[in-house]
């Protein structure tokens, strides 16, 4: 069992009532809680399958050497890379209309 925390961005109702099932929500789209690689795996595919709208990331505690793994889902500014073996986030550019 490890650390889980989920932040949502704008998902539909259904997914954020879903996710309270297994997670404590501690503020408005951001759920906490421990819980298995079963079951964490199964809480994304959830993700994956309601998150019509909005985004969602998720962290873990595991034994890399950042102490913690993470995957995102949906349009967001931050692009997840890896840098040497090492996870990092990288910002898109703002677009404009011009």
């Amino acid at each position: 069992m490890s650390m889980l925390v989920v932040v949502t961005e704008a998902v539909p109702p259904r997914l954020r009532g879903r996710l309270a099932v297994w997670l404590l929500e501690v503020r408005a789209g951001v759920y906490v809680g421990e819980v298995s690689r079963r079951v964490r795996e199964m809480i994304w595919e959830q993700v994956t399958q309601l998150a019509e709208t909005g985004n969602v990331v998720m962290a873990w505690a595991t034994n890399t050497e950042s102490g913690f793994d993470f995957q995102t889902y949906g349009e967001n500014r931050r692009e997840p890379i890896d840098f040497e073996g090492l996870r990092l986030v990288k910002f898109k550019p703002i677009e404009s209309d011009m």
